[in-house]
C-alpha cells in the first residue's frame, strides 16, 4: 500500500509556483494551460511591480528578459509565456541552464491567445547570465 501511494505522487519538478500581477488576464490564461497539462500550480499573487523585480532579480531575469509572469519549477525559472511542451522538456532532459524565457508578450505565445503568427523566440538562460535560442516559434 505505501509503495502504491508513493508512485502515485507527482514528482516535485510538476510543481510550477507562478508570480504574478493579481489582474492579469494572460497570466491566468497560463496558468490554465499548465494546470490543463497536470501541472500542480500555486499562484501567488504580486502586490506590485517593484515585488516582481525583485523576484525576476533573484532568478536571473535581467530587465532584457523581463515579460509578465515568473515560474519557478524543478530548481529552473520560466519567464514569460513559455510554451508547456517546453516546461516540460526541459523539467525531464534537466538541461545545464538556469531557465527558459519569452521576453516581452509575444501576441501568439501561449495564454495571449492571438492568432497573428507573430514569431518569437524562446530563450535559454546559462548560468553565466548569457542566453541562446532554445526554440523558434
Amino acid at each position: 500500500m505505501i509503495v502504491a501511494l508513493l508512485t502515485a505522487a507527482a514528482p516535485p519538478a510538476s510543481v510550477v509556483t507562478v508570480y504574478k500581477d493579481p489582474s492579469c488576464g494572460c497570466c491566468r490564461k497560463w496558468v490554465s494551460l499548465l494546470a490543463a497539462n497536470g501541472f500542480q500550480v500555486d499562484t501567488v499573487n504580486v502586490p506590485n511591480p517593484d515585488a516582481l523585480a525583485v523576484i525576476e532579480r533573484d532568478h536571473g531575469i535581467t530587465p532584457r528578459l523581463k515579460a509578465c509572469h515568473t515560474a519557478v519549477a524543478g530548481g529552473y525559472v520560466f519567464e514569460g509565456h513559455v510554451p508547456v511542451e517546453l516546461v516540460q522538456r526541459v523539467l525531464k532532459e534537466r538541461p545545464a541552464i538556469v531557465g527558459l524565457a519569452v521576453p516581452g508578450m509575444p501576441s501568439s505565445a501561449p495564454g495571449m491567445d492571438m492568432p497573428t503568427g507573430e514569431h518569437y523566440d524562446v530563450l535559454a538562460i546559462h548560468k553565466d547570465g548569457t542566453t541562446t535560442v532554445y526554440a523558434s516559434r
